[in-house]
């Protein structure tokens, strides 16, 4: 009977996890570089297959390179939703080619050196990572508000399944050393296959956090006065109560500046410290405020309502609705019928 490496099986889960992802026509498209991390991770489960179900030995001077290019495809897919860059694209994509050539060279010159470069590469694109998350979910000032939090969240994640294996690669480094690599199959089989899926799940679900492709292209953050956090409040709440902005499904923190005349820091910093909430909770309970009326008022799906009042999805709707007022839409309707 043909033998089929469990990473196989992996590989076959993420390109089904790329498929579900993938949408070339959806109003707020995926974020590439998210989603060709889901691809390379896997090609490599495939190619752990080869190397550890099959014995092909030739895997081995194709598994780093692709190893070395995952932690950078996850950095710009968060930078693409934290802040434009100004640099050329040439540039950009040089920066990061740099540990796939350094893995490169070592294969030439020094392999040994190949498993130091790695957990080096891994270690320092998730400090990096974590660094651009350090403002928590304001700091995705280019993601739709309505998934902000699910994209903060898988963006820690991705962040932590890069630690997860410059762990096991240090682990097998070190039982190659000392065993001669008694468990560096099991390790790398199992412990990095499971980073692979953390990774490419996390992937997905940052992926879909993108605000609208046509929208208007950004201009320099430049406020039009510095103003005081309740000046900028009373800005931010007209948007919401008189132009009802929160409606606006592609809403982002950098949208709601620009619509402001404000800097997207200024809006962070005056929420925050006069609401004790980030930007996307008080966006959202101005969309829950909406919902709540129309429950109650209208006699509209909780379909047609999540929709009218800016959400995409109604895992984000119903979440966002029981940590505003504790119940879902459906337990809403029933409560304020009864009460009528």
């Amino acid at each position: 009977m043909l033998f089929i490496p469990f990473p196989f099986a992996v590989a076959i889960v993420l390109l089904v996890l790329f498929a579900v992802v993938f949408k070339p026509d959806d109003e707020r498209p995926a974020n590439v570089p998210f989603l060709a991390l889901i691809l390379v991770s896997a090609f490599q489960s495939v190619l752990s297959g080869l190397r550890w179900g099959y014995g092909v030995q030739a895997v081995m001077y194709v598994a780093p390179l692709v190893a070395a290019i995952m932690p950078p495809l996850v950095y710009v897919g968060v930078f693409q939703l934290v802040r434009k860059s100004g640099q050329p694209p040439f540039l950009r994509a040089g920066i990061h080619v740099v540990p796939a050539i350094l893995v490169l060279i070592s294969m030439i010159v020094w392999r040994d050196a190949i498993d130091v470069i790695l957990v080096v590469v891994f270690v320092g694109y998730a400090v990096a990572i974590l660094r651009l998350m350090r403002p928590g979910m304001d700091a995705l000032r280019l993601a739709a508000l309505d998934e902000a939090r699910p994209t903060y969240y898988a963006i820690l994640f991705a962040a932590a399944s890069l630690l997860l294996s410059a762990a096991l690669d240090t682990v097998v480094m070190f039982d190659l050393i000392w065993t001669h690599g008694r468990y560096a199959p099991t390790l790398i089989v199992g412990g990095n296959l499971v980073a692979l899926v953390i990774l490419s799940t996390a992937a997905a679900a940052a992926s879909r956090g993108g605000a609208a492709a046509r929208e208007t292209p950004d201009i320099a953050e430049v406020p039009k006065a510095d103003t005081g956090d309740i000046e900028t409040m009373a800005v931010v709440q007209a948007l919401m109560s008189d132009r009802r902005l929160y409606e606006d499904h592609d809403l982002t923190l950098n949208r709601l500046a620009r619509k402001a005349g404000l800097s997207t820091r200024q809006i962070s910093e005056a929420i925050n410290r006069g609401t004790g909430k980030n930007v996307s909770q008080y966006v959202n309970e101005f969309r829950i405020a909406a919902a709540c009326k129309l429950l109650t008022e209208t006699e509209k799906s909780v379909i047609e309502i999540m929709y009218a009042v800016g959400f995409e999805t109604k895992s984000n709707f119903n979440r966002e609705f029981r940590r505003v007022t504790e119940v879902t839409p459906v337990e809403w309707r029933k409560k304020t019928m009864a009460a009528a």
